[in-house]
């Protein structure tokens, strides 16, 4: 009897040990000890009203995040007892922002693992900590069910299909954060899940290195393109995209990717007012990319991406000046784990793009993280 009961305590304490950490009060916490504040981000905005932390974001559902149950919040909000316990990412951007605040244990379910290079994420992926229920439009209800989230974070302009879990009672909580035209904009969603897990100022410290970092290295491409005696040779032009299915797909000239572009203290040679990705026939991005000093590409790619990778899938890419000068900025998802990090990384991706474009600005051994160009 005495070694089953030590095994019942054994089993336990490692179950107790398995659960997050909260900082949730006994009888109700004060959640806004903390103060969140947007400087980028437009997805988002945040009140602090007494001990409830009031939550809009910008598709207009409203959240009102307590410390516990107890506590009456405003009509027309969702109240959401925070610290939550468990949630699920609908993408990697979502994940994105757990892994920069080193909070995996709050994931208990993701869409899949494509393109994942985590090790952690992977590990608990493999002993069921965080099960995979599917692809947004095409989840599992009954795997959504075993993850038992407190909340489920979605992109409501994607794919959705959420119909068949909204009556399971699970909170649905809009993360918008790849709607962001700015990338500091994007990078300031980490603030958002700090505070729905109680990790606020990890992500207010989080951030500033990363806004810090970005607006440093900014700033001193713009004193660069800013001296009259070179404005011109310090300019060059970017292109972006491929062909695909006899469309080339390219990111609008209000992106995300064109402003650190332009922060980056180069052209992209879209100039509309496009925020999404367009698809564009190659006569007409011929006639923008033709003269183009670099070409930006970001694909899944079997193996190493060659120039004669490049021709082979379009013969008319070689007709590019940036093909011909072997000037292809590239990076390969299926070996670099573009969309699981760099959502929290534009410091990073900004300074891939100037070591190409003004390498004068970086040190000397700097290795690219993401992109560099294509030998």
């Amino acid at each position: 009897m005495k070694n089953y009961f030590l095994l019942a305590l054994v089993l336990l304490v490692a179950a107790c040990a398995r659960q997050p950490k909260t900082q949730q009060a006994e009888g109700g916490g004060d959640v806004t000890d903390v103060k969140i504040e947007t400087k980028y981000a437009t997805g988002f905005t945040v009140r602090d009203s007494a001990q409830i932390r009031l939550v809009t974001v910008y598709t207009g559902e409203q959240f009102a995040l307590v410390g516990s149950d107890t506590v009456s919040v405003p009509q027309d909000y969702v109240k959401v007892v925070v610290p939550i316990r468990r949630c699920i990412c609908m993408t990697a951007l979502q994940l994105s922002n757990f892994t920069a605040l080193d909070a995996h244990n709050f994931v208990t379910g993701i869409t899949g693992t494509k393109n994942l290079f985590n090790e952690d994420i992977l590990q608990r992926v493999d002993d069921g900590r965080i099960v995979k229920i599917g692809m947004e439009g095409n989840f599992d209800p009954e795997l959504v069910m075993a993850a038992q989230p407190d909340v489920i974070f979605i992109s409501p302009f994607k794919r959705g299909g959420y119909d068949a879990i909204k009556e399971s009672g699970i909170t649905l909580v809009p993360h918008l954060g790849y709607k962001e035209l700015s990338p500091l904009g994007q990078a300031e969603w980490v603030k958002f899940i700090g505070m729905f897990i109680g990790k606020e100022p990890q992500a207010n410290d989080v951030f500033a290195g990363i806004e810090q970092r970005y607006n440093d290295l900014k700033a001193r491409v713009d004193s660069l393109i800013s001296h009259p005696s070179s404005l011109t040779s310090n300019i060059p032009s970017v292109t972006s995209g491929e062909m695909h299915y006899g469309m080339w797909h390219a990111v609008g000239g209000k992106n995300y990717l064109a402003q650190i572009f332009r922060d980056a203290g180069a052209d992209y040679v879209v100039h509309d007012e496009e925020e999404a990705g367009e698809d564009i026939e190659f006569e007409k991005m011929y006639a923008l990319s033709a003269n183009a000093d670099y070409w930006r590409i970001l694909n899944s790619f079997d193996g190493d991406f060659t120039y004669e990778d490049l021709r082979a899938s379009e013969p008319r890419n070689e007709l590019l000046r940036s093909f011909k000068e072997h000037k292809v900025i590239y990076c390969n998802m299926k070996q670099q784990p573009y969309y699981e990090i760099t959502p929290v990384e534009p410091d990073v991706l900004l300074k891939d793009f100037v070591a190409i474009f003004h390498p004068e600005l970086v040190e000397p051994d700097y290795q690219p993280r993401y992109y560099r160009l294509l030998k």
